[in-house]
């Protein structure tokens, strides 16, 4: 069974006895375009009529051997183009008996016509590509959507608990701004800092969450999934550092895990790297460069450990001693967005008799404050029980403190306290007593926070509750996944990438040049795909083609995301969310790059899905 693609070569699917077949990717299938003749579709019509009724034809279009009667396209394909005119040697994986396929290919010419071929591989690929691209765009994924890791109903949900920063109470970026001017500030009047120092400004788009930051070394970088650096985005101050050197400091791009904090992200003597997971922390690591930067240029000799603490003092005063807090109330129309939606979602999920609650590390005052400008100043009316200054993560740990409650003014009672009261705020307290005094257990609590360490992490995997992840960074990163420049990259990415993987059985000089030429394009549309979402460290979620750390722990601690609470508007709730099916690795042969009556689906294409 001979099928002519080209000129100067021909290939050729041969099923095995026992082998079942699947259709080839539209990015590297070739012969779709040529079935332009009546010739070449009369060939195709007589091979997919030899599968069906269980034979197999010849070069000249004869019947010849009998197949099994269920017989179906399986692999991709366009592995072995033979430049020396032999049969390409069949991968490991297809000697087995269940997937054997063998890929025949032959050539008249080699050198420059191998050369030539590749090149209209290419082409033609790249052709494709722009198909693609105009389904893609019509599947756009919906910014306002919830996302989910695990199956989860909220018909299911009875009760609904929320951290209060960055989750009732959305802030504008004038608090980092804030943030970052008071700490500033207090390194220079109260550590001694230089002066010089007061010259650097916030810089929004420097840092992104979920950064590593080495505190020996004074390196911020990101870290995949795996403990593997993305080279290229290590920075020392404000400046890149290169990869020859990070290779070299690190003896490779591996961070061993002793060096990590911990699976929920706490950190132990000997722990060198710090992560930064909450919204508040991008300050704080702006603020860490802006000083190692200063240092540098100055040629000042300092202690990166010294720095790392009297920053981490400093901003943890702009918190503790207040500043930021009097700051917010005194002008709060300032730095609070989006407090219509945040009402919305709470009276509709009062409306339909949910009881909720609120637990938070921020003192009363301020919540106070805040609530009266979302809400209104019956706000504690929606909520059943209010808990301030809880001191989480400890707050899910430790079973020693004991609530107390705070009255009208903000003073501490010193009462026993027998039950969680409506109307009531405490403060303090511990998870397992607030379990006892409520019975609010298992999956039938939903809690929203924005930190996945000290929100969600001991939530889910101690005690069972259904979480749900704010992360607004989602929105932006979801808009710019939706640009036709970023569609367009991704899916020739694809394309070019699985060309790559195919064709690098040519080990020829003149191929392997082809080759190379391919590797240096895609790494340039790397690049690109990285510096589209930030320039110094890229996307949130991905370092280049694998999950970040941050991403990874996400999908582990979090049944549910979002950019906000205001997208459960966009859901009844009696929804259940059913998380994609996404391919194993091993699975992507059956699951992925499918070709379905025309329809080309891809794996890009499966993850541009929209969510409706």
């Amino acid at each position: 069974m001979l099928l002519g693609l080209k000129k100067t070569y021909s290939c050729l699917l041969v099923p095995i006895q026992g082998t079942t077949f699947r259709a080839m990717s539209p990015l590297v299938l070739y012969f779709p375009s040529r079935l332009r003749t009546k010739e070449s579709l009369q060939k195709v019509l007589l091979v997919c009529n030899a599968l069906h009724s269980g034979t197999s034809i010849g070069n000249s279009g004869r019947r010849s051997l009998s197949w099994p009667k269920r017989t179906r396209l399986w692999r991709r394909g366009f592995g072995a183009l033979g430049a020396t005119g032999r049969v390409a040697q069949i991968p490991a994986i297809c000697h087995s008996p269940q997937h054997r396929t063998a890929l025949l290919c032959t050539s008249s010419h080699s050198g420059r016509d191998m050369t030539s071929s590749l090149w209209a591989l290419y082409n033609e690929t790249k052709k494709q590509t722009e198909d693609v691209v105009s389904s893609v765009t019509c599947n756009l994924l919906n910014p306002d959507a919830i996302f989910a890791n695990n199956e989860m109903s909220l018909e299911d949900t009875e009760i609904y608990g929320f951290d209060y920063d960055y989750t009732l109470a959305f802030y504008s970026n004038r608090l980092h701004t804030l943030i970052f001017n008071i700490a500033r500030d207090i390194l220079i009047e109260e550590h001694r800092y230089p002066e010089g120092l007061r010259a650097y400004e916030y810089i929004p788009d420097f840092a992104i969450r979920g950064l590593h930051y080495d505190v020996q070394k004074a390196l911020l970088m990101k870290i995949d999934a795996f403990h593997y650096i993305q080279l290229g985005t290590v920075y020392r101050g404000l400046h890149p550092v290169s990869d020859k050197e990070v290779i070299a400091m690190y003896e490779g791009s591996h961070v061993p895990l002793e060096q990590m904090s911990d699976f929920y992200g706490k950190s132990s003597h000997g722990h060198t790297m710090k992560q930064f997971m909450d919204i508040f922390s991008l300050p704080e690591m702006t603020l860490l460069s802006c000083v190692n930067d200063y240092f540098m240029k100055h040629n000042i000799d300092y202690e990166p450990v010294h720095l790392y603490k009297d920053v981490k003092e400093a901003i943890g005063d702009v918190h503790v001693k207040g500043i930021m807090y009097r700051a917010v109330e005194a002008d709060i129309e300032k730095y609070i967005c989006y407090g219509e939606q945040t009402h919305a979602v709470l009276r509709k999920l009062a409306e339909n008799k949910k009881k909720m609650f609120l637990i938070t590390n921020s003192p009363f005052d301020f919540v106070d404050r805040g609530m009266n400008y979302i809400v209104g100043k019956d706000w504690r009316d929606l909520f059943d029980v209010v808990i301030v200054q809880a001191d989480k993560p400890g707050f899910f740990n430790d079973k020693r403190k004991p609530f107390r409650r705070v009255n009208h003014k903000g003073v501490l009672l010193w009462d026993r306290i027998h039950r969680l009261e409506k109307g009531q705020i405490y403060k303090q307290g511990n998870l397992y007593e607030f379990l006892r005094l409520t019975g609010w257990r298992g999956s039938k609590v939903l809690y929203f926070g924005d930190h996945i360490y000290s929100d969600l992490a001991d939530l889910t995997l101690k005690h069972g509750w259904r979480t749900g992840a704010i992360i607004p960074e989602l929105r932006s990163e979801i808009k710019i996944m939706n640009t036709k420049e970023y569609v367009h990259l991704m899916t020739w990415l694809q394309g070019l990438t699985g060309l790559l993987e195919r064709m690098q059985v040519h080990r020829d000089a003149e191929s392997q040049m082809v080759l190379k030429q391919w590797i240096q394009e895609r790494e340039v549309m790397r690049l690109r795909t990285k510096n589209i979402f930030n320039n110094q460290f890229g996307s949130l979620f991905r370092t280049y083609h694998n999950p970040t750390y941050f991403s990874r722990r996400l999908s582990r601690f979090a049944d549910i995301y979002m950019a906000s609470l205001s997208c459960l508007l966009n859901y009844d709730l009696h929804h259940t969310f059913f998380p994609r099916r996404n391919p194993l690795q091993h699975e992507a042969s059956v699951w992925s790059d499918q070709v379905c009556a025309g329809t080309s689906k891809t794996p890009f294409l499966t993850e541009m899905t929209q969510i409706k």
